[in-house]
Order: C-alpha cells, then sequence, then structure tokens
C-alpha cells in the first residue's frame, strides 16, 4: 500500500503579506531616519563616534565587483540658536518637515533630553500623526525633482 507524501505534510491556506501601503513606507522612511538621529545623539552625549554605513560596489584585488559597507556622512538634526536654545527639526530630504502650521522644529532642553524626545516623534508617526505633512513633503519632493529634469533635459 502506498502512502501519499502529501498526507504527511501539514498544509494550511496561506497568503503573503499585502504590500506595503505608500503611508506605511513614508512613516517607516521617517522612522529610519529618526532612529539614526537618536543613534547620533546617544552617540554624542556618550562622547562616542556614530558610523552610517551604506552599500557600494568596489573592485576587489582580482578585479571583481564586490559590495562593501562604506561610511557615510549623516547630518544632524538638531542646531543651537544665537540665544543657546537647541532646537530638533525632522527633516525629509534636505527641508524640515512642518510639524504644525508654520511650526519646523521641537524646542529641546539639552541633548540628553533629546533620545527620548525621538522616541516621542516615533510613536506619533506610528500612529500616523504626521502622514498629512509627511505626504505634502513628499509631493513637492517630487514636483522638485521633475522640473530639476526637465531643465536637465532641455540643456
Amino acid at each position: 500500500m502506498e502512502m501519499s507524501i502529501l498526507k504527511t505534510l501539514k498544509l494550511t491556506a496561506a497568503t503573503r503579506n499585502a504590500p506595503l501601503t505608500p503611508e506605511q513606507m513614508l512613516r517607516g522612511k521617517l522612522v529610519s531616519y529618526l532612529n539614526e538621529q537618536k543613534s547620533l545623539a546617544e552617540a554624542e552625549t556618550a562622547g562616542t563616534s556614530f558610523v552610517a554605513t551604506k552599500k557600494v560596489t568596489r573592485k576587489n584585488a582580482e578585479g571583481e565587483n564586490i559590495r562593501v559597507d562604506a561610511p557615510r556622512h549623516v547630518r544632524k538634526g538638531w542646531f543651537t540658536d544665537a540665544d543657546g536654545k537647541m532646537f530638533f527639526q525632522i527633516r525629509y530630504g534636505s527641508k524640515p518637515l512642518e510639524l504644525t502650521k508654520g511650526m519646523n522644529a521641537v524646542e529641546v532642553e539639552n541633548l540628553a533630553e533629546l533620545p527620548s524626545l525621538i522616541v516621542s516623534i516615533i510613536e506619533a508617526i506610528n500612529a500616523g500623526e504626521l502622514d498629512v505633512q509627511a505626504k505634502a513633503a513628499n509631493a513637492d519632493r517630487k514636483t522638485q525633482r521633475k522640473a530639476k529634469q526637465a531643465t536637465a533635459s532641455c540643456n
């Protein structure tokens, strides 16, 4: 008597995860940026160095292309004004994200407080509180990129 192999397996009706929505992709981008800023602030508070990396293609000794990690520059999201007050901005691309109408920064007491502030902002992003601003910044960036491409093709 022949036994079926399929009957020995645990079969189920499964579906793959749905692709991410545009809002989820924007949130992920912002959270990734904020986690990097948090690590940078923690390293600066501790007096250590923070090195972010990116994957680049390089040639090895045999002349083959290989993928390696290379350090990359991370721009600080905080700054101190002339009065000595510290502020933190969420940047999308090269521009600060407007948190509410006309407000693009959060005042911070000191650098040690910054990581906990960033955690609060991450919670707000995951709750969808900055979706409208992120969408507007993304749309603005797309129109600028299209305008730049149009002027480049005319030259």
